[in-house]
């Protein structure tokens, strides 16, 4: 065989070899997203529904002590004594470490019974854990190698995230670069973009559409407000960096003060009803989505920011369960409703900067954040959200909701740091 036959004979294999690969992800991808599309559609309705039973039924505040046991009773029934949370999701891309199955219905229901009582909570913890357990699950069912352990895990929490929030470039994205700052798998470009895609498709047959927020007023773009908006991205970054420090604390203080989890929960059950009723509302109960969209339509209480970080600080701190994203949404959205307003930008933009610039902080993925304001609000003003993630991100320092997330570049200059965030 001569040498241009053995050439040719070689390429002809590796492009079998990537039709193959690439085949083979495509149908883990469509697999993996309508298992998800499904589990996301059946936990979407569920959390909803329980906000809504509360709604009607408010009483159901006093059942928080009540829920927090029925909680800490679940995890042991699971044989998971202690919950290592998303953490464990992040840790299980870059370790050895395997996601149990049982993180999957545990987390589903004890987000499900957190809204129900009225916890202060999001949904976003519970779409990672359970879309990294499917992901895994469903590499182990179909044997494959632990070589696709991360890509499986990294599909799963796209379509997730995708099912609940309706974002699927943001889920896409947000799953690739939240595990290891500085770096893009681009590997699970393809496998994540397309779980994402039939997830939301799947959500959409059974009637759930994405958030999507509507701006009234927007302000020229110009050097002033150019100005106004790096300020107010700045002052959102040192808020995120409280809210990371918060969370952290709260969660080893209440440990410390109460190492019994049962009473841990009991405890902060009642806390949380005591401070429910020193406030006179359930506006820091639950998600608080409807706050979100009075504050992006321009209307948000001076103190509301700082209540929800004490409501949330409290319930996952005390072991109800649920995810800080949609509470750093509340926060974010409010601080920036107020402080837009001091600062003269219009509220409900003002609002807008504050949700994006907070979450970008906490979670220390610009990229996403920066599509993530594309698909929550639109393309219009697009340069000022991608400064003020700019801003948020580099100014929030090395600090992080999730503490196995990766740092791998610093922030300031092109130098390899690899270390975790605090």
């Amino acid at each position: 065989m001569s040498k241009e036959e053995k050439v040719k004979g070689g390429r002809l294999a590796n492009l079998k070899v990537y039709i193959l690969t690439f085949s083979k992800w495509l149908g883990i991808a469509v697999l993996i997203g309508g298992i998800c599309g499904l589990i996301g559609t059946a936990f979407y309705k569920c959390v909803a529904g329980a906000t809504a039973l509360r709604a009607q039924y408010p009483w159901l505040i006093y059942g928080l002590p009540l829920g927090g046991l029925m909680i800490v009773g679940l995890y042991r029934l699971g044989g998971m004594k202690e919950d290592p949370g998303t953490d464990a999701v992040l840790s299980s891309v870059h370790s050895d470490f395997r996601l149990p199955f049982t993180m999957a219905p545990l987390i589903f229901i004890s987000t499900t019974l957190t809204h129900l009582f009225g916890g202060s909570a999001g949904r976003e913890g519970a779409a990672l854990q359970i879309g990294g357990s499917v992901g895994v699950t469903t590499g182990r069912l179909l044997k494959l190698p632990e070589e696709d352990h991360s890509e499986l895990t990294m599909c799963g929490m796209s379509a997730l995230f995708s099912a609940l929030f309706g974002t699927p470039i943001t889920a896409m994205i947000f799953s690739m670069e939240v595990i290891s700052v500085g770096i893009f798998h681009y590997g699970a470009l393809v496998p994540c973009m397309l779980s994402s895609l039939i997830a939301l498709l799947v959500t959409q047959a059974f009637g759930i559409q994405g958030e999507h927020f509507v701006i009234s007023q927007l302000p020229q773009t110009g050097a002033l407000t150019l100005i106004r908006v790096m300020i107010l991205a700045a002052l959102c970054a040192l808020l995120s960096i409280v809210f990371c420090v918060f969370m952290h604390r709260s969660r080893k203080l209440f440990k410390k003060l109460m190492p019994n989890p049962w009473l841990r929960a009991a405890v902060g059950g009642v806390v949380l009803i005591g401070l429910t009723l020193l406030v006179g509302s359930q506006d820091y109960n639950g998600a608080g989505m409807q706050i979100v969209e009075k504050a992006i339509e321009g209307e948000a209480r001076p103190e509301a920011f700082a209540l929800k970080l004490l409501f949330t600080m409290i319930t996952l701190g005390c072991g109800f369960k649920g995810g800080e994203i949609v509470p750093s949404f509340f926060i974010g959205a409010t601080f920036g409703c107020v402080m837009g307003s001091l600062l003269g930008l219009p509220p409900g933009f003002g609002a807008a900067i504050g949700l994006i610039s907070v979450f970008c902080g906490a979670v220390n993925c610009p990229l996403a954040s920066m599509i993530l304001s594309v698909e929550l609000f639109g393309a219009d003003r697009l340069l000022l959200f991608g400064i003020s993630c700019a801003i948020s991100y580099a100014l929030s320092g090395y600090f992080g909701l999730y503490g196995t997330q990766k740092i791998l570049y610093s922030k300031i200059r092109t130098k390899y740091i690899n270390r975790f965030t605090e």
